[in-house]
């Protein structure tokens, strides 16, 4: 059975409105995740409506409804009245039960019938009174609460059926037990008590809330003004109607409310629920039955529309109410009573969760204080923050590891106060090593702005390289490459970027190359290799000796390639011949230079020679 109430952790804001509204304190909270113990949630849906982030979700039967009406064609709804409350925006109720049939319901029935048949059975267990008082038991989430937390009262609680499925059993009577059933409600308890009862005899099939059925609605662009009026199905009600809203109940069979000889004490919403419970078992001078609603009526249950206001539903549901009546036939509705008060509606309740664990003793509960930082008796009544009533209830859902000790705030700000001091302690040594971290803060940004400038280079260079470039690190993945080698080994479509940290292995089959050079620890290594009809020369060369190896790869049957290596040749033979040449010639200068150097001698002796023979 798939859990009714979960969490979005990925939409939680660690709020902690949940958890301290959950009466059962069902919410675990552990590393900052937040799950919903199944074993203690009573479906309340209190923490939906607190949530509003909209992180907790509830299960729902909408999509199955919807495959069930394509597929049958006798399904029956079963309405509660706070459905006027809900459904604000329509006029007429006859307008959203020719909705209802426009979906694909056959037949459209109150649960006010059933809520008559329950109050009927009420009277008579008030007017049999045999000293023992009762709490109602006509909403589930009291129930689920009693079963789990109070399991000694179990034997006060109303042991009638809920409006819900005395209306189911009626209709089983009528239609079969073949017939599909779908209750519309504002209650999520609801959906648990229809999981507990298919196990048992499928009174109800399934449930869903107005939420859902709004949904539903929009979905089919079903609206008030599409759809012809339609009466619900018989049976009708009387005012069963009222229910949904404080003492609709006792009014439905005029129960006796008076203050001094009344013996009904009523009360509705969380807080006073559970205070109500707990009073109802400590003090046995309260001498009263408890007719009580968890939520503050039915009109404000989880699954009713968020924002709408109590007292405007209390004021349509009795509008509503009203307008039913207008047409009552009490001799029809008297023997439709007649007719089925022979049915069971008695009911037992669940005593297999009633286990309470072992609570810790004190001196763990005191250790578990001293540890979040509660040592005085002041400082153990708590400020209620974590969602718990005082430290010491927190202190044994810690022990029983459905809390964790970052849930109390005092205890977080004491660790946040902790670690200023410890920070604040090594503020000197930190003022110390400012001037020297920012003269390492500037090298660092000249190290990137060169490092960024080489980088730009390298770019620069790789594109204009005819050759296919390409770098790798020890991991064997691309640190970066060229155009060329895109074109030669992968998708021309890519860019070279797109192949950065990718296995070189992927693209180079003779990547081996790379692990040689890594293994070898030599500075480069050169081969030749014949692959796809071709012949690539490759060489690899250390970057960084054993982290990062680079490598030029020639595809030796481009024509580009071999011209090149031709041009290469011839200017290397070129500038060979030069070199021999220019020796050469500065041979032949520096003979023709001593040449003439000793003829211009003989010349200059031979002239002087010359000017003496005149005198002689």
């Amino acid at each position: 059975m798939a859990s009714l109430i979960n969490i979005d952790n990925e939409k939680c804001k660690l709020c902690y409105s949940c958890v301290r509204t959950c009466p059962a304190k069902a919410i675990r909270v552990h590393d900052g995740v937040f799950d919903i113990l199944d074993n203690l949630c009573i479906s309340c849906g209190s923490c939906t409506t607190v949530c509003f982030q909209n992180a907790i979700i509830t299960r729902s039967d909408k999509e199955s409804v919807k495959r069930l009406l394509e597929k049958r064609n006798d399904v029956i709804a079963i309405v509660a009245p706070s459905i006027s409350g809900e459904f604000s925006d329509i006029t007429d109720y006859r307008s959203f039960v020719g909705m209802f049939k426009s979906l694909g319901f056959a037949h459209v029935n109150e649960i006010s019938f059933g809520a008559d048949l329950v109050a009927l059975q009420y009277l008579k267990l008030f007017q049999e009174f045999r000293g023992r008082y009762y709490i109602s038991s006509y909403c589930p989430a009291v129930i689920y609460y009693i079963e789990k937390y109070y399991p000694e009262l179990i034997r006060n609680l109303a042991p009638i059926v809920t409006p819900a499925v005395a209306t189911a059993k009626v209709l089983r009577k009528i239609h079969g037990y073949d017939v599909p059933i779908v209750l519309i409600t504002p209650c999520f308890a609801a959906k648990r008590e229809s999981d507990i009862n298919r196990q048992r005899d499928s009174v109800i099939d399934y449930v869903l809330s107005f939420q859902e059925i709004r949904q539903m609605f929009a979905e089919a662009q079903i609206t008030e003004n599409s759809v012809p009026f339609s009466e619900f199905d018989p049976p009708i009600a009387h005012k069963g109607s009222l229910f949904p809203i404080s003492r609709g109940m006792l009014q439905a069979v005029d129960i006796n409310e008076d203050l001094l000889t009344g013996r009904i004490l009523c009360t509705t919403g969380r807080e006073n629920c559970i205070s109500a419970i707990q009073e109802f078992k400590d003090h046995v001078e309260i001498k009263q039955h408890l007719d009580i609603l968890y939520c503050d009526g039915c009109i404000m249950g989880p699954g009713m529309s968020k924002g709408g206001g109590k007292y405007l539903r209390r004021s349509l549901v009795i509008n509503y109410v009203e307008k039913r009546l207008k047409n009552f036939v009490r001799e029809q509705w008297e023997d439709e009573i007649k007719t089925y008060s022979e049915l069971d509606l008695s009911r037992s309740f669940n005593k297999e969760d009633n286990q309470k664990p072992v609570s810790p003793d004190e001196n763990t509960i005191k250790n578990i204080l001293h540890k979040i930082g509660k040592s005085t008796k002041e400082e153990i009544i708590g400020c209620s923050a974590c969602g718990y009533e005082n430290c010491r209830e927190f202190a044994k859902s810690i022990f029983f590891g459905y809390a964790s000790p970052e849930m109390c705030r005092q205890y977080v700000y004491e660790k946040m106060r902790k670690s200023v001091e410890k920070f604040a302690l090594t503020n000197e040594e930190l003022s110390n090593t400012k001037a020297k971290l920012i003269t390492s803060e500037q090298k660092a940004k000249a190290g990137e702005a060169m490092a960024e400038e080489v980088s730009e280079s390298l770019r620069s260079m790789l594109k204009k390289i005819p050759m296919a470039i390409v770098m790798v690190n020890k991991n064997m993945r691309i640190i970066q490459t060229n155009q060329q080698f895109v074109n030669m080994f992968a998708d021309k479509r890519l860019s070279p970027e797109e192949l950065e940290n990718k296995d070189i292995a992927f693209f180079l089959p003779f990547c081996k190359l790379f692990e040689n050079l890594f293994f070898a620890k030599a500075d480069s290594l050169k081969r030749d290799y014949d692959y796809n009809d071709k012949i690539y020369s490759i060489y690899v060369f250390n970057i960084q000796k054993d982290e990062i190896a680079g490598a030029i790869i020639n595809d030796m049957s481009n024509p580009e390639i071999l011209k090149t290596e031709v041009i290469e040749k011839a200017q290397d033979i070129i500038k060979k011949n030069m070199e021999t040449v220019q020796q050469v010639a500065y041979l032949l200068g520096e003979s023709t230079a001593k040449t003439e150097q000793m003829l211009h001698s003989i010349i200059r002796s031979h002239e002087s020679g010359s000017k003496k023979e005149p005198n002689g």
